[in-house]
């Protein structure tokens, strides 16, 4: 990248206090600028950091979520492996509404929520989503189905991809490839067809989506590109008009959680520590009357894909909350069951056996997870009766093509304990095995929950809630009531997997209810310094007409973990580089280190541009003051700029998907 400047390249530099010297600092830093650090070429050596530093207000009126009235707000779990939305009326807030039950379904599973499953046509047209996808694409003739583009646990990618664009492609079950962000968009906007059918339904007329305030969940680990692909996916969908982006909220899983467990009533949990005792309190009272100012709880939201663990702490009297650490967890949802049951299968049948049928059969394979998903249900630590699998018909005859021997000869020859074959096409697995493949999850998670608590801002917790679908597993509940030995009350909602959903209504009702949350990265912007003998690694230094300067330092706007206020705005003053240039261009970066020196270091990223055009806006002054405005405390940073002069306001987006 050049460090050449040019008027669209909107280089600038930070304004200097020695007015007497304004000229000969504008050339040195003119010149600077033209001139390529010798080090590294960053591209960011035209910014002066002002002194002092810079200056944070709590600027809560600011707070983004303020605006036009709704009338509903409409959440969409977005799930791994299932997904659904609730809706609420604004004049009726307490009265959440899940969606209608869906078609479809599988035995003994509640179908309150439908698979996060998505067909494509042949031609790449959207089809069907949840059971309806998967019932359809089960019931296609083989032959049709290998053009058939089918997905499931897609949501996923977005965690582990390291680049994350607009171009990320996802891989159908028949190997063909996607683009993403047309997979979440056609998901997007099922939900909001949905949606406003039964709302439309209800009213007798139909529903304008103009009057809908749009939740999407996310988890509370995602990257900011993450976020904002979710919001790119909803423009796309046309959930909500981009030149309307406060009409959707994104909101984090664990954070929704945490908002509607402070609001559950004591019939409405199960207290696993002690099942009969509810420590004196009634029925009918809120846990959150069995809490007081200060007192401390962790969310441990454990769903398809991720756990997401937080720590909040309650302010009264209106019950605010306030995150105590940043948001931790990681990729330990129950997919990874289904991983290790796959490694199970590839162990006793071959890797390349289980690769092809999964390509020659995708319907079968989906049916065989199907019966694994059942079963793993009925997973628990004091059981003693086997597990039954059935095994499709087409996977058993297709081994005997593909290797020429049955079924039952691979188990036998496999030595794998604890895994039988029974006489009605069924694999016999013993309780133990089927734990087995719990094990690696569980570990991990209570791995995070044993370092979480070892941290100083973590002592003191009452109450650790449980959530999401795999809170539904008596092995992992039994798992972290042995972790915690009674240091707090573990609760577990009845609707388990609907408790985020119904958090992101009440979160879309009122987003300003988490008032500090903690910042999960360092961020700031790569500055021109005086070189300092002693302080500066001299390769940073660049020399212009007689003054020293020190490239690629790392301005830091806030720092990793560091709490921040709702709304909370850090501001920095600039000017531009040329009076007549009209887009200024600010490189923002990104760290998951608490200290940062430079933007060249290790595991530094730059996580976005700020595009600041000053079109039109003519100024008369010599030295344009241009003030940036960052607002952190949100799920999503905000930015704008104002040019003092004119006062004209230029709202500023963050791309965190254009590296």
């Amino acid at each position: 990248m050049c460090n050449c400047l040019g008027e669209t390249q909107g280089k600038i530099k930070q304004r200097d206090m020695m007015t007497e010297k304004e000229s000969a600092t504008d050339k040195i830093i003119a010149d600077a600028m033209a001139t390529p650090s010798p080090a590294k070429s960053m591209g960011d050596p035209g910014i002066t950091p002002l002194s002092p530093s810079h200056i944070q207000q709590n600027d809560t009126d600011s707070n983004a979520h303020t605006g036009p009235s709704f009338i509903v707000v409409v959440a969409i779990d977005f799930g791994t492996t299932s997904s659904g939305y609730a809706y609420a009326f604004t004049k009726e807030p307490e009265c959440i509404h899940t969606m209608r039950r869906w078609e479809g379904g599988d035995p003994g599973v509640s179908n309150q929520k439908t698979p996060t499953t998505i067909l494509l046509t042949p031609d790449r047209k959207f089809h069907s989503f949840g059971y309806a996808a998967r019932d359809f694409y089960h019931d296609l003739d083989p032959t049709e189905s290998k053009h058939w583009l089918y997905l499931e646990k897609f949501k996923m990618k977005l965690h582990t991809t390291a680049n994350l664009s607009i171009d990320t492609e996802l891989h159908a079950a028949n190997g063909k490839r996607v683009k993403a962000i047309d997979i979440f968009a056609y998901a997007l906007a099922f939900f909001k067809e949905q949606a406003l059918k039964e709302l439309s339904d209800q009213a007798g007329a139909e529903f304008d989506n103009a009057d809908i305030r749009w939740v999407i969940t996310v988890p509370a680990i995602w990257k900011m590109p993450a976020k904002q692909f979710m919001r790119e996916a909803a423009y796309k969908a046309g959930l909500v008009p981009r030149d309307n982006p406060e009409q959707l909220i994104i909101a984090l899983e664990p954070e929704a959680a945490s908002i509607y467990c402070r609001k559950l009533r004591l019939h409405q949990m199960i207290d696993i520590g002690t099942k009969t005792n509810q420590n004196g309190f009634s029925p009918t009272e809120n846990v959150g009357a069995g809490m007081t100012q200060g007192d401390r709880y962790v969310v441990v939201d454990c769903g398809g894909g991720t756990v997401d663990l937080t720590v909040h702490q309650i302010r009264l009297p209106e019950g605010h909350l306030k995150e105590l650490y940043k948001a931790s967890g990681g990729p330990y949802g129950s997919i990874g069951i289904d991983y290790e049951f796959e490694k199970l299968l590839c162990k006793i049948f071959g890797p390349d056996f289980i690769d092809q049928f999964k390509i020659k059969r995708p319907a079968a394979w989906v049916d065989l997870m199907i019966a694994f998903e059942s079963r793993k249900r009925a997973a628990a630590p004091d059981r003693t009766n086997p597990l039954n699998i059935n095994l499709p018909f087409s996977f058993i005859d297709y081994y005997k093509k593909f290797r020429g021997h049955s079924v039952e000869h691979a188990l036998r020859k496999s030595n794998v304990d604890f895994v039988k074959w029974s006489s009605q096409g069924m694999l016999r697995m013993n309780p133990d095995a089927m734990n087995a493949l719990f094990k690696p999850t569980i570990d991990h998670i209570i791995q995070h929950l044993t370092d979480l608590f070892e941290k100083p801002e973590v002592s003191d917790i009452k109450f650790l809630f449980l959530v999401g679908g795999f809170a539904e597993s008596p092995l992992l509940q039994q798992a972290v009531q042995n972790m915690l030995q009674g240091r707090s009350r573990i609760i577990i909602p009845h609707d388990v997997g609907l408790t985020i959903l119904k958090g992101a209504v009440l979160f879309g009702l009122d987003p300003s209810v988490i008032k500090v949350r903690r910042s999960p990265l360092t961020y700031g912007v790569g500055v021109l310094n005086r070189y300092v003998e002693g302080k500066h690694p001299p390769d940073k230094m660049l020399v212009k007409d007689g003054t020293r300067w020190c490239t690629d330092v790392f301005d830091t706007f806030i720092t990793c973990d560091q709490s921040v206020a709702l709304g909370e705005t850090v501001k920095r003053s600039y000017t531009p580089a040329k009076p007549s240039q009209q887009v200024i261009v600010i490189h923002i970066y990104c760290s998951e280190k608490e200290r940062v020196g430079f933007i060249s270091e290790p595991g530094v990223r730059k996580c976005g541009t700020l595009r600041l055009d000053v079109t039109g806006t003519e100024s008369t002054v010599v030295r344009r003051e241009i003030q940036t405005l960052m607002q952190f405390g949100d799920t999503e940073i905000r930015a704008m700029a104002v040019d003092v002069a004119t006062s004209r306001t230029v709202k500023a987006s963050i791309d965190f998907l254009s590296q």
